[in-house]
Protein backbone atom coordinates (compact mmCIF):
# COMPACT_ATOMS: atom_id res chain seq x y z
CA UNK A 1 0.00 0.00 0.00
CA UNK A 2 1.09 3.66 -0.79
CA UNK A 3 2.29 5.91 2.33
CA UNK A 4 1.73 9.49 2.62
CA UNK A 5 5.06 11.43 1.21
CA UNK A 6 7.24 13.88 2.18
CA UNK A 7 7.75 17.51 1.20
CA UNK A 8 5.05 18.06 -1.11
CA UNK A 9 1.51 20.55 -0.42
CA UNK A 10 -2.16 21.42 -1.92
CA UNK A 11 -2.24 23.08 -4.76
CA UNK A 12 -6.12 23.40 -4.64
CA UNK A 13 -8.76 21.36 -6.83
CA UNK A 14 -6.85 18.16 -5.58
CA UNK A 15 -3.78 19.02 -7.23
CA UNK A 16 -0.60 18.78 -5.18
CA UNK A 17 2.95 20.07 -5.55
CA UNK A 18 5.82 17.59 -5.22
CA UNK A 19 8.95 19.33 -3.47
CA UNK A 20 11.16 16.41 -3.35
CA UNK A 21 13.20 16.72 -6.61
CA UNK A 22 14.07 19.58 -8.86
CA UNK A 23 11.51 18.45 -11.52
CA UNK A 24 8.85 19.89 -8.60
CA UNK A 25 6.15 18.22 -10.11
CA UNK A 26 2.67 19.56 -10.41
CA UNK A 27 0.24 16.14 -10.62
CA UNK A 28 -3.33 16.16 -10.99
CA UNK A 29 -5.46 14.12 -9.11
CA UNK A 30 -5.19 10.36 -10.21
CA UNK A 31 -1.55 10.95 -11.59
CA UNK A 32 2.00 10.44 -10.67
CA UNK A 33 4.98 12.44 -11.20
CA UNK A 34 7.72 12.16 -13.61
CA UNK A 35 9.35 9.69 -11.55
CA UNK A 36 6.10 6.80 -11.40
CA UNK A 37 6.98 6.28 -8.38
CA UNK A 38 4.62 9.13 -6.39
CA UNK A 39 0.86 9.18 -7.08
CA UNK A 40 -1.97 12.07 -6.71
CA UNK A 41 -4.76 9.95 -4.21
CA UNK A 42 -7.55 12.24 -3.96
CA UNK A 43 -5.68 15.15 -3.50
CA UNK A 44 -2.84 13.43 -0.91
CA UNK A 45 1.16 12.68 -2.77
CA UNK A 46 1.48 8.90 -1.55
CA UNK A 47 5.21 7.19 -2.47
CA UNK A 48 4.97 3.41 -3.74
CA UNK A 49 8.73 3.31 -2.50
CA UNK A 50 8.43 2.50 0.86
CA UNK A 51 9.56 -1.06 1.99
CA UNK A 52 10.01 -2.47 -1.32
CA UNK A 53 13.14 -3.77 -1.63
CA UNK A 54 14.16 -4.54 -4.80
CA UNK A 55 18.18 -5.21 -4.46
CA UNK A 56 20.06 -5.85 -1.51
CA UNK A 57 23.65 -6.55 -1.08
CA UNK A 58 26.87 -6.35 0.86
CA UNK A 59 29.29 -4.56 -0.67
CA UNK A 60 32.84 -2.75 -0.18
CA UNK A 61 32.44 0.79 0.40
CA UNK A 62 34.65 1.34 -2.52
CA UNK A 63 32.13 -0.22 -5.32
CA UNK A 64 29.72 2.67 -4.52
CA UNK A 65 32.83 4.61 -4.77
CA UNK A 66 33.60 5.67 -2.06
CA UNK A 67 37.58 6.39 -1.24
CA UNK A 68 37.54 8.77 1.61
CA UNK A 69 34.78 7.75 3.33
CA UNK A 70 35.49 4.79 5.87
CA UNK A 71 37.97 2.97 3.28
CA UNK A 72 38.23 -0.91 3.37
CA UNK A 73 34.43 -1.36 5.26
CA UNK A 74 31.15 -2.70 4.11
CA UNK A 75 27.97 -1.18 3.21
CA UNK A 76 24.51 -2.64 3.30
CA UNK A 77 23.30 -1.52 0.22
CA UNK A 78 19.62 -1.34 -0.93
CA UNK A 79 17.44 0.28 -3.61
CA UNK A 80 13.88 0.09 -4.26
CA UNK A 81 12.86 0.50 -7.67
CA UNK A 82 12.33 3.76 -10.05
CA UNK A 83 14.16 7.21 -10.68
CA UNK A 84 13.40 11.07 -11.69
CA UNK A 85 15.79 10.49 -14.83
CA UNK A 86 15.75 8.23 -17.97
CA UNK A 87 19.19 7.99 -18.90
CA UNK A 88 19.91 6.13 -22.14
CA UNK A 89 22.84 4.53 -20.71
CA UNK A 90 22.00 3.92 -17.64
CA UNK A 91 23.49 0.69 -16.06
CA UNK A 92 21.13 -0.37 -13.80
CA UNK A 93 17.80 0.64 -15.68
CA UNK A 94 16.32 -3.09 -15.36
CA UNK A 95 14.86 -1.91 -11.76
CA UNK A 96 15.86 2.63 -12.48
CA UNK A 97 13.59 2.17 -14.93
CA UNK A 98 10.40 0.20 -13.67
CA UNK A 99 7.63 2.54 -11.99
CA UNK A 100 4.63 2.11 -9.52
CA UNK A 101 2.60 2.18 -12.58
CA UNK A 102 2.94 -1.25 -13.48
CA UNK A 103 0.49 -4.05 -12.33
CA UNK A 104 2.89 -5.43 -9.78
CA UNK A 105 5.59 -3.55 -8.25
CA UNK A 106 8.71 -5.71 -7.56
CA UNK A 107 10.25 -6.75 -4.58
CA UNK A 108 11.41 -7.79 -0.80
CA UNK A 109 8.99 -6.85 2.12
CA UNK A 110 11.52 -5.42 4.45
CA UNK A 111 11.30 -2.78 7.60
CA UNK A 112 13.84 -0.05 8.05
CA UNK A 113 14.13 -2.16 11.40
CA UNK A 114 14.99 -5.21 9.45
CA UNK A 115 17.43 -3.37 7.41
CA UNK A 116 19.70 -1.72 9.87
CA UNK A 117 19.15 -5.50 11.71
CA UNK A 118 20.87 -7.07 8.58
CA UNK A 119 23.49 -4.00 8.05
CA UNK A 120 24.85 -5.14 12.22
CA UNK A 121 24.64 -9.03 11.58
CA UNK A 122 26.19 -8.47 8.30
CA UNK A 123 29.34 -6.38 10.23
CA UNK A 124 28.71 -3.43 7.88
CA UNK A 125 29.80 0.47 8.87
CA UNK A 126 27.18 2.09 7.25
CA UNK A 127 23.66 1.64 5.03
CA UNK A 128 24.18 2.54 1.62
CA UNK A 129 20.75 3.89 -0.48
CA UNK A 130 22.25 3.17 -4.22
CA UNK A 131 21.92 1.33 -7.48
CA UNK A 132 18.86 3.43 -8.16
CA UNK A 133 18.54 6.87 -7.38
CA UNK A 134 17.75 7.04 -3.22
CA UNK A 135 15.70 10.59 -3.38
CA UNK A 136 13.08 8.27 -4.91
CA UNK A 137 12.48 6.00 -1.93
CA UNK A 138 13.07 9.19 0.47
CA UNK A 139 10.86 8.65 3.04
CA UNK A 140 12.30 5.15 3.37
CA UNK A 141 15.56 5.92 3.07
CA UNK A 142 14.67 8.56 6.20
CA UNK A 143 13.29 6.34 8.44
CA UNK A 144 16.35 3.77 8.13
CA UNK A 145 19.01 6.45 8.30
CA UNK A 146 17.68 7.57 11.86
CA UNK A 147 17.24 3.93 13.13
CA UNK A 148 20.59 3.39 11.58
CA UNK A 149 22.14 6.17 13.30
CA UNK A 150 21.12 5.28 16.24
CA UNK A 151 22.55 2.05 15.91
CA UNK A 152 25.77 3.39 15.17
CA UNK A 153 25.64 2.97 11.59
CA UNK A 154 26.62 5.94 9.42
CA UNK A 155 24.54 6.33 6.22
CA UNK A 156 25.52 7.33 2.63
CA UNK A 157 23.63 8.22 -1.12
CA UNK A 158 24.83 6.98 -4.01
CA UNK A 159 22.69 9.86 -6.16
CA UNK A 160 22.20 11.67 -8.88
CA UNK A 161 21.75 15.09 -7.13
CA UNK A 162 18.56 16.09 -8.67
CA UNK A 163 17.23 16.60 -5.30
CA UNK A 164 15.56 19.86 -3.46
CA UNK A 165 17.19 21.84 -0.86
CA UNK A 166 14.18 21.07 1.59
CA UNK A 167 15.17 17.58 0.61
CA UNK A 168 18.56 17.90 1.62
CA UNK A 169 17.98 19.76 4.94
CA UNK A 170 15.43 17.33 5.99
CA UNK A 171 17.58 14.14 5.66
CA UNK A 172 21.30 16.30 6.30
CA UNK A 173 20.68 14.93 10.16
CA UNK A 174 21.35 11.87 9.08
CA UNK A 175 23.46 11.62 5.84
CA UNK A 176 27.08 11.26 6.45
CA UNK A 177 27.78 11.14 2.87
CA UNK A 178 26.86 11.03 -0.85
CA UNK A 179 28.57 10.56 -4.26
CA UNK A 180 26.91 12.76 -6.64
CA UNK A 181 27.03 11.95 -10.46
CA UNK A 182 27.88 14.68 -12.00
CA UNK A 183 27.04 13.69 -16.15
CA UNK A 184 28.04 16.41 -17.70
CA UNK A 185 28.53 20.27 -17.54
CA UNK A 186 25.89 21.08 -20.18
CA UNK A 187 22.56 21.33 -19.94
CA UNK A 188 21.61 20.46 -23.29
CA UNK A 189 23.01 17.03 -22.48
CA UNK A 190 21.18 16.43 -19.37
CA UNK A 191 17.96 17.16 -21.37
CA UNK A 192 18.33 15.10 -24.56
CA UNK A 193 19.91 12.19 -22.38
CA UNK A 194 18.74 12.16 -19.00
CA UNK A 195 15.27 14.43 -19.11
CA UNK A 196 17.05 16.27 -16.65
CA UNK A 197 18.85 19.83 -16.03
CA UNK A 198 22.70 20.22 -14.67
CA UNK A 199 22.01 23.77 -12.33
CA UNK A 200 20.48 21.32 -9.23
CA UNK A 201 22.67 19.27 -9.50
CA UNK A 202 25.81 21.46 -9.28
CA UNK A 203 23.38 23.28 -6.51
CA UNK A 204 23.83 19.80 -4.78
CA UNK A 205 27.31 19.49 -4.26
CA UNK A 206 27.19 22.71 -3.18
CA UNK A 207 24.82 22.34 -0.79
CA UNK A 208 26.26 19.19 0.77
CA UNK A 209 29.13 20.26 1.06
CA UNK A 210 27.74 23.22 2.96
CA UNK A 211 25.93 20.86 5.28
CA UNK A 212 28.88 19.38 6.33
CA UNK A 213 27.62 15.90 4.07
CA UNK A 214 30.96 14.46 3.14
CA UNK A 215 30.80 14.26 -0.93
CA UNK A 216 32.74 12.59 -3.51
CA UNK A 217 31.72 12.65 -7.87
CA UNK A 218 31.67 10.57 -10.36
CA UNK A 219 31.84 11.46 -14.17
CA UNK A 220 31.02 8.87 -15.75
CA UNK A 221 32.77 9.30 -19.70
CA UNK A 222 30.16 8.75 -22.35
CA UNK A 223 31.95 8.78 -25.67
CA UNK A 224 30.99 11.48 -27.75
CA UNK A 225 29.30 13.47 -25.59
CA UNK A 226 31.47 14.22 -22.69
CA UNK A 227 34.23 13.52 -23.58
CA UNK A 228 35.78 16.51 -24.95
CA UNK A 229 38.78 17.94 -22.97
CA UNK A 230 36.76 21.59 -23.22
CA UNK A 231 33.95 19.59 -21.02
CA UNK A 232 35.92 17.50 -18.59
CA UNK A 233 37.78 20.94 -17.90
CA UNK A 234 35.15 22.66 -17.34
CA UNK A 235 33.76 19.64 -14.60
CA UNK A 236 37.11 19.65 -13.04
CA UNK A 237 37.57 23.59 -12.89
CA UNK A 238 33.75 23.42 -11.53
CA UNK A 239 34.17 21.01 -8.90
CA UNK A 240 38.07 22.67 -7.52
CA UNK A 241 36.13 25.71 -6.97
CA UNK A 242 33.92 23.68 -4.83
CA UNK A 243 36.56 22.45 -2.92
CA UNK A 244 40.23 20.92 -4.06
CA UNK A 245 40.00 18.21 -1.63
CA UNK A 246 36.57 16.54 -3.04
CA UNK A 247 37.59 12.98 -4.86
CA UNK A 248 36.92 12.88 -8.30
CA UNK A 249 35.87 9.49 -9.94
CA UNK A 250 36.08 9.41 -13.60
CA UNK A 251 34.78 6.19 -15.30
CA UNK A 252 34.57 4.29 -18.37
CA UNK A 253 31.44 3.63 -20.19
CA UNK A 254 29.98 0.74 -21.51
CA UNK A 255 27.13 0.40 -24.03
CA UNK A 256 24.15 -0.61 -22.23
CA UNK A 257 20.41 0.28 -21.93
CA UNK A 258 19.55 2.38 -25.38
CA UNK A 259 22.78 4.10 -26.08
CA UNK A 260 24.25 1.22 -27.63
CA UNK A 261 26.04 2.24 -30.59
CA UNK A 262 28.91 4.02 -29.12
CA UNK A 263 32.49 2.47 -28.44
CA UNK A 264 33.75 2.14 -24.70
CA UNK A 265 35.26 4.90 -23.25
CA UNK A 266 39.07 5.15 -25.23
CA UNK A 267 41.70 4.64 -22.00
CA UNK A 268 43.41 7.52 -22.97
CA UNK A 269 40.58 9.47 -22.77
CA UNK A 270 40.38 8.70 -19.14
CA UNK A 271 44.01 9.24 -18.73
CA UNK A 272 44.00 12.62 -20.10
CA UNK A 273 40.91 13.35 -18.05
CA UNK A 274 43.09 12.32 -14.60
CA UNK A 275 45.70 14.88 -15.78
CA UNK A 276 43.11 17.72 -16.32
CA UNK A 277 42.00 17.16 -13.18
CA UNK A 278 45.30 17.29 -11.27
CA UNK A 279 45.86 20.27 -13.50
CA UNK A 280 43.00 21.64 -12.22
CA UNK A 281 44.09 21.35 -8.62
CA UNK A 282 41.74 18.29 -7.86
CA UNK A 283 43.99 16.73 -4.75
CA UNK A 284 42.52 13.42 -5.61
CA UNK A 285 41.40 11.80 -9.04
CA UNK A 286 40.77 8.28 -9.50
CA UNK A 287 39.39 5.88 -12.48
CA UNK A 288 36.75 3.56 -12.35
CA UNK A 289 35.78 0.71 -14.35
CA UNK A 290 39.24 0.32 -15.39
CA UNK A 291 42.45 -1.58 -14.02
CA UNK A 292 44.29 1.70 -12.24
CA UNK A 293 46.70 2.57 -9.15
CA UNK A 294 43.76 4.00 -7.07
CA UNK A 295 45.60 4.56 -3.83
CA UNK A 296 45.20 7.41 -1.82
CA UNK A 297 48.49 9.65 -1.96
CA UNK A 298 49.29 11.96 0.80
CA UNK A 299 49.71 15.46 -0.92
CA UNK A 300 52.30 16.97 1.14
CA UNK A 301 55.10 14.15 1.04
CA UNK A 302 53.76 11.63 -2.19
CA UNK A 303 53.62 8.63 0.32
CA UNK A 304 50.51 6.18 0.54
CA UNK A 305 47.67 6.55 2.66
CA UNK A 306 45.27 4.14 1.61
CA UNK A 307 46.61 1.34 -0.31
CA UNK A 308 43.80 -0.39 -3.44
CA UNK A 309 43.47 -3.17 -5.30
CA UNK A 310 40.46 -3.13 -7.55
CA UNK A 311 37.27 -2.97 -4.54
CA UNK A 312 39.56 -3.41 -1.56
CA UNK A 313 41.69 -1.30 0.28
CA UNK A 314 43.78 -1.59 3.46
CA UNK A 315 45.61 1.51 5.71
CA UNK A 316 49.00 2.07 4.53
CA UNK A 317 52.30 2.84 6.33
CA UNK A 318 51.49 6.30 6.37
CA UNK A 319 47.41 6.09 7.59
CA UNK A 320 46.12 7.72 10.89
CA UNK A 321 42.23 7.28 11.96
CA UNK A 322 42.76 11.51 12.42
CA UNK A 323 43.28 11.81 8.71
CA UNK A 324 46.83 13.16 9.00
CA UNK A 325 49.62 11.26 7.37
CA UNK A 326 51.91 9.77 9.86
CA UNK A 327 55.40 10.64 7.24
CA UNK A 328 54.77 14.36 7.35
CA UNK A 329 51.68 15.74 9.05
CA UNK A 330 49.86 16.88 6.35
CA UNK A 331 45.78 16.63 6.08
CA UNK A 332 43.59 14.27 4.05
CA UNK A 333 40.25 15.43 3.61
CA UNK A 334 37.67 12.38 4.42
CA UNK A 335 35.84 10.20 7.19
CA UNK A 336 38.76 8.07 8.01
CA UNK A 337 37.25 6.77 11.70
Amino acid sequence: MPRKAMLWEKLGKKRVHCRLCAHRCKINEGDFGICGMRENVGGELRTFAYGKVIARHVDPIEKKPFYHFLPGSYAFSIATIGCNFRCSFCQNWTISQASARAEVIEGEDMTPEAIVDAAIKSKCKSVSYTYTEPTIFFEYAYDTSRIARKKGLRNNFVTNGFMTKEAIDKIAPYLDAANIDLKFFNDKSYGRLCMGRLQPVIDSIRYMKKKGIWVEVTTLIVTGENDSEEEVRDIAKFLAGVDKDMPWHISRFHPDYKYLESEPTAIDVLKKAYEIGREEGLKYVYLGNVPAENDTICPGCGGVFVKRSVFEAEPAENFQESGKCKKCGAGIAGVWK
